[in-house]
């Protein structure tokens, strides 16, 4: 990919076999390079496959959304908005797994994907969305595309070797944005 070429964002409604393996070869990659999402490392590939089985057992349902990044080389970013909320929550879905291959950062490929997420929920009929991260260069893309960062928690996860980490919380009133 060069530096002109925009990746192509999708939503997938089913996800294949060739698009199970990359998501979870994006997701070892991420978690390789200290992304603090859910895993431990290392992750195994089946760990990672097993994963995103269930993610698409999900989109399946109409649980969440699937979108994807992809450039020439493939699917290089994804993200997810969970729609399945407690009863008393319909109007809000919560932003999952917002990943990017350490091969395509720095390109704009986070703010696309945000965007595009964003795009999905108000068409789901969602006001507000919720995230957390723990990621300092995601809570400045998160803070320049107009979110509102409530507040940070202490030790509240783990990095993928170990360490405790602070997560930082962060809103989007879908109706004021």
């Amino acid at each position: 990919m060069t530096n002109f070429e925009a990746p192509r964002i999708r939503l997938l409604s089913a996800v294949d076999g060739d698009q199970l393996q990359a998501l979870a070869d994006l997701l070892i990659d991420c978690v390789e390079g200290g992304a603090s999402v859910s895993f431990m490392h290392p992750l195994t590939p089946e760990r990672a496959q097993a994963f995103w089985r269930n993610v698409a057992a999900g989109v399946a349902a109409g649980e969440r959304d699937l979108l994807v990044a992809e450039d020439a080389e493939g699917i290089v970013g994804t993200v997810q908005v969970v729609l399945a909320q407690p009863e008393n929550q319909p109007h809000r879905g919560e932003v999952s797994k917002m990943l990017v291959h350490r091969r395509a950062r720095r390109r704009g490929i986070g703010e696309l994907l945000m965007r595009a997420a964003e795009q999905q929920a108000r068409e789901r009929g969602k006001t507000l969305l919720v995230l957390d991260t723990s990621s300092p260069e995601a809570e400045r893309l998160y803070a320049r595309t107009g979110w509102t960062r409530v507040g940070s928690v202490p030790g509240f996860a783990l990095l993928p070797r170990g360490e405790p980490c602070a997560t930082t919380f962060f809103y989007l009133d879908l109706d004021g944005a």
